[in-house]
């Protein structure tokens, strides 16, 4: 069921939105104001201080197209907190076959992160229902257009670190088919305002490039 979640909120809007930080005092509003600018789409990485007490909160969003899940997953164990929690995804920073294969097995959606062709072929072998190209600082848009040449085109490719409603542009003509975002659309001393404007920016500029 949650893969469907994915798909269904990843067609609606390619962007995944990455809470790092947030206080689960805040977690909802600031999912409120997202998802009312068009995210479909909300990470909490567990490096956040009460991170699955986050998750839980902000699953009261969760809809048939709305995806709630936790990001920085780097062990088996956390996969089964973030089910507990009321999570439907599983992001980590790198490619570990076995967290993929158990959030699979838990019915959630993956999205690893990956760098290079093996490390993407590891995952899609795994189960993964989309890739993060991560860091993307580290690579370049060029990076990107050759994996997307190679790859599935039915797993997703997005691109992770850095991101920008004016930067994405580029990444998009190379082949990324999302993005993963932190800072540009949450971070200290934003408010739930700044927080919904940015995001209808970045929104807006993700659905020029698929009109393209």
């Amino acid at each position: 069921m949650t893969h469907a979640i994915f798909d269904a909120a990843f067609a609606a809007c390619p962007l995944i939105a990455v809470l790092g930080g947030v206080r689960p005092d805040e977690v909802v509003a600031a999912g409120e104001a997202l998802v009312a600018a068009g995210i479909h789409i909300l990470e909490v990485p567990l490096t956040t201080p009460d991170a699955y007490e986050s998750i839980t909160r902000l699953s009261a969003l969760a809809s048939d197209n709305i995806m709630i899940g936790a990001g920085g997953v780097l062990d088996i164990d956390s996969v089964q907190r973030v089910v507990a929690a009321g999570g439907g995804m599983v992001g980590s920073p790198g490619t570990d076959a076995a967290i993929i294969a158990e959030t699979v097995a838990a019915g959630l959606a993956a999205v690893p992160g990956i760098f290079t062709p093996s490390e993407a072929m590891t995952a899609i072998a795994a189960g993964a229902d989309a890739l993060r190209f991560f860091p993307a600082e580290a690579g370049s848009p060029a990076v990107v257009r050759a994996l997307r040449s190679v790859l599935p085109r039915t797993v997703p490719l997005l691109a992770m670190g850095g991101m920008t409603a004016d930067g994405i542009g580029a990444w998009s003509a190379a082949g990324a088919d999302g993005f993963v975002i932190g800072t540009a659309m949450f971070g200290p001393g934003m408010t739930t305002d700044d927080m919904g404007a940015a995001a209808a920016r970045l929104v807006a500029a993700m659905a020029a490039e698929r009109d393209q």
